[in-house]
């Protein structure tokens, strides 16, 4: 095992016994690499590995931001990780595509009519008229739409698929921003897209689960159809 990788197993170990947690701080590095008698290279290597992956924040000088807190932030690693893999192709669009059906089908057919969340994305529908009123790009509009789409996600109260969804964040809106040159009419695409919330957003106000999941999946579907990008394998879930 590489030095930098006992950091590791040991951090790891500190956090699955409950001697760390979130808002804790790990040793100073002298100190950790003391304890564990590695270099202090391996101590930092170690902390910026945790610190991709969301896991610590290091902070430096004095006061209370010094030093490497332990965080909770697991959207960083696996946002970032998508992001490179769509790019090198691996993961074809049309996968991430049906993931995020299989997500969003789930969070919306179990989210709770009176969540907290359905308020912001209330909120985020009406900024997204403004958005259609005062002729804005479209990459304003997509913006305000994932985040709508994340708020819907929360509202079913599971961390793990807010998670997941927090991951796709940043792949979903750099593809959907291409397709919008495939479009052959944005302001009418819009306009239909803000219908289809709207009537996401009151069926799961109105507590219809399978109502609700199945209008995501033909908005998602419908969007994607348009600008180009293939249907979803069978057995997605999705009409």
């Amino acid at each position: 095992m590489r030095t930098h990788q006992l950091v590791l197993t040991w951090i790891e170990q500190q956090l699955s016994d409950g001697q760390l947690s979130v808002g804790g701080r790990l040793p100073a590095e002298r100190a950790l690499a003391e304890q564990l008698a590695v270099s202090r290279t391996s101590v930092r290597e170690a902390i910026r590995i945790l610190e991709a992956m969301g896991v610590v924040r290091a902070g430096v000088g004095s006061g209370p931001e010094a030093g490497t807190v332990v965080i909770s932030d697991p959207t960083a690693a696996l946002g970032s990780a998508l992001r490179l893999h769509v790019a090198t192709q691996h993961l074809p669009v049309s996968d991430i595509v049906e993931t995020r059906i299989l997500l969003e089908t789930w969070a919306a057919a179990r989210a709770k009519p009176d969540a907290p969340e359905l308020g912001l994305a209330a909120t985020l529908l009406g900024e997204m008229d403004a958005v259609e009123r005062v002729a804005r790009t479209a990459d304003d509009f997509l913006a305000l739409d994932i985040r709508f789409h994340l708020a819907l996600a929360d509202a079913a109260g599971n961390a793990v698929v807010s998670a997941m969804m927090g991951s796709l964040r940043e792949s979903i809106q750099g593809y959907t921003a291409r397709f919008t040159a495939n479009l052959p009419d944005w302001d009418a695409t819009a306009s239909r897209l803000q219908a289809e919330h709207r009537e996401i957003l009151a069926a799961i106000r109105n507590d219809d689960g399978a109502r609700a999941a199945a209008l995501v999946a033909a908005h998602i579907e419908g969007y994607y159809r348009e600008g180009g990008v293939g249907r979803p394998a069978e057995g997605t879930g999705a009409t």
